[in-house]
């Protein structure tokens, strides 16, 4: 899909910044606005979220990867930086393994490479819960996991949660349905071995939907990679936006 929505902003290498199921780019706002002054930020919406147009096929993380190899090739001179979180480290797992030539680095946040049978069978219960009564009644659910109770407590987090819950409730059910099965059903695992541009994974050390295993495993399946923690829940570049970016431009620094 080559009609992404995307923005950019800044000067210098590019970082693509990727977001996660059920939200939109602004989740990155405060990453691009650390990152800005000394790289070309782009981030885009995916498939079916924000402002890009939603297929009506179902579609595997493999699609995801290429709509962002797509991307990169019409808007890049050359490879990138590709920072992920949650389905967007899992897009750029998928993308490192299919178009290593689109990329110089990856940042995999909050991400996993595989879900077992019980998690799979959670996946299908949220579809399900979208398709009979909509967005609205998950939204809560994923807002505690995205966020800590203090993020969500405070006064300047309580305005980003109300905003990116927002942008939840507003994505359309069916496209997130897809999404969700496509996340459901990755196997990253034997494309992770054939990874060889420098990786960095970023853990939260609170994240309950993508635990600290689920990244060390990440880690440990793709050659060279860097692990760091963030004290996070799942959505750590919202809740610690300069902290996840220091880690992402020390990580391009020694490269």
């Amino acid at each position: 899909m080559s009609s992404l929505h995307f923005v950019q902003q800044g000067q210098g290498p590019v970082i693509v910044l990727s977001h996660a199921l059920g939200c939109d780019l602004q989740m990155w706002d405060g990453v691009a606005a650390a990152l800005q002054n000394r790289y070309t930020v782009l981030r885009y919406d995916a498939r079916g979220h924000g402002r890009s147009p939603a297929l009506t096929s179902p579609f595997s993380m493999d699609d995801l990867a290429d709509d962002a190899a797509a991307l990169i090739r019409q808007q890049a001179q050359g490879p990138v930086h590709f920072v992920g979180l949650s389905m967007g480290g899992m897009a750029a797992q998928a993308l490192a393994a299919r178009h290593p030539d689109v990329v110089r680095s990856i940042t995999v946040a909050n991400s996993a490479s595989h879900y077992d049978d019980a998690a799979r069978a959670g996946w299908q219960t949220r579809i399900d819960t979208v398709r009979a009564q909509g967005m609205e009644a998950i939204a809560d659910g994923a807002l505690q996991r995205w966020f800590t109770p203090e993020f969500r407590a405070d006064a300047q987090g309580s305005v980003l949660v109300a905003a990116l819950r927002a942008v939840l409730v507003g994505t359309a059910a069916a496209p997130y349905v897809q999404a969700c099965a496509a996340v459901a059903a990755i196997s990253l695992d034997a494309g992770n071995r054939r990874i060889t541009c420098p990786t960095l994974v970023i853990a939260g050390s609170r994240d309950e939907a993508t635990p600290l295993a689920m990244s060390e495993a990440i880690a440990q399946g793709i050659a060279g990679a860097q692990l760091q923690s963030l004290p996070a829940a799942h959505l750590s570049a919202v809740e610690q936006p300069a902290e996840f970016a220091a880690l992402v431009h020390g990580f391009i620094r020694q490269l």
